[in-house]
């Protein structure tokens, strides 16, 4: 390596070093921007066929903010207030929490005062949310400010992602029919995550839902919302919260509705996931369950929410550049095999 060559690969990674800790305060926004532009690129050449990119872009932008972030909104507030419902319904002198004190006495032999502990939590709770108003009010705003950022992202990845695409493939050293392979093996590892992880996780939660309303399970609405997010974690699922309820009407002393939700849970919920999630897995790309479990812990670690998604996503890319450099150096060895 000459002299200059060595000076600007130095400037590249300095500045390159200088551009991830820009970006890190908002990668969780740059990813979420990525994923519904991934999602909503299908629709950005019809529409700029009829008007612009830039107009399309827009309007695609508008409609992830109806279709995306307006809902989640409405559904926050609800699950915030059926939090708040939830918490009013913790009666210390309640019989439902006697009955259940009572239970775990009988199958533990300890006597668990559970109302002087809900309330020890509570105080805490109001304590330290009593001590971080300026952090809360801080986070408020920097959620804010990035979701404006992921929203502009969006429109520019929608505008001119092609030509990010475009960029990415003249930089890559490698013969153009790999370079499709390595494209279509990642689109096919993302629509795999994104349809058989994230869309079963949805259906997962709501049919877990459903059992909870048609059983009478108080702030349905709310633990459902926590089961749709607990189904997209491997290993944990729904049954964190089905199993809990099974409990909570057994103590309260509805036996047949007991019964009723377990076999239902145990049934018809594991079924959306052992079955429906496989199918649609396998029909775009077929993922290890060893690498989705890795990706989807590790991701979380590493990317917080977005890496439920983006975790799965980086190791199959990871498996699919091995594939391609494998058959790159098997094409280089190839002439000399055969001379």
């Amino acid at each position: 390596m000459d002299r200059a060559t060595g000076t600007l690969v130095t400037i590249i990674a300095v500045l390159a070093f200088l551009s991830v800790l820009l970006l890190l305060p908002f990668v969780q926004y740059v990813l979420l921007a990525i994923l519904l532009a991934y999602v909503l690129r299908p629709l950005q050449g019809p529409l700029e066929r009829r008007t612009t990119p830039g107009v399309a872009a827009f309007a695609l932008t508008i409609l992830a903010v109806a279709v995306f972030v307006v809902p989640i909104s409405v559904i926050a507030a609800l699950v915030a207030e059926d939090a708040v419902a939830f918490a009013g319904d913790v009666d210390p002198s309640a019989d439902q929490l006697q009955e259940v004190e009572r239970l775990i006495a009988d199958w533990t032999g300890y006597q668990v005062d559970l109302a002087a502990l809900a309330g020890e939590i509570a105080e805490r709770i109001g304590d330290v949310l009593l001590g971080q108003t300026t952090q809360i009010f801080a986070q408020i705003t920097h959620t804010l400010i990035g979701l404006g950022t992921a929203l502009f992202v969006l429109y520019y990845f929608l505008k001119d992602g092609h030509r990010l695409v475009a960029w990415l493939r003249e930089m890559t050293p490698l013969p153009p029919d790999l370079q499709d392979r390595f494209f279509e093996r990642i689109d096919a590892v993302m629509r795999a995550v994104l349809v058989g992880h994230v869309f079963i996780a949805f259906v997962q939660g709501l049919l877990a839902g459903l059992g909870l309303i048609l059983t009478g399970v108080p702030n349905a609405a709310f633990w459902t919302v926590v089961m749709m997010i607990l189904a997209l974690v491997p290993l944990v699922g729904a049954f964190m919260i089905w199993g809990p309820a099974v409990v909570y009407l057994y103590a309260i002393g509805d036996t047949y509705l007991a019964g009723a939700l377990f076999l239902y849970s145990a049934i018809i919920v594991s079924i959306s996931d052992d079955y429906l999630r496989p199918v649609v897995v396998d029909r775009y790309a077929r993922i290890n369950p060893a690498v989705i479990i890795l990706g989807v812990l590790g991701g979380a670690y590493a990317f917080g929410i977005m890496g439920l998604f983006y975790g799965p996503v980086v190791l199959g890319a990871l498996l699919a550049a091995v594939e391609v450099l494998d058959e790159y150096w098997d094409r280089q060895a190839s002439p000399f095999e055969t001379s």
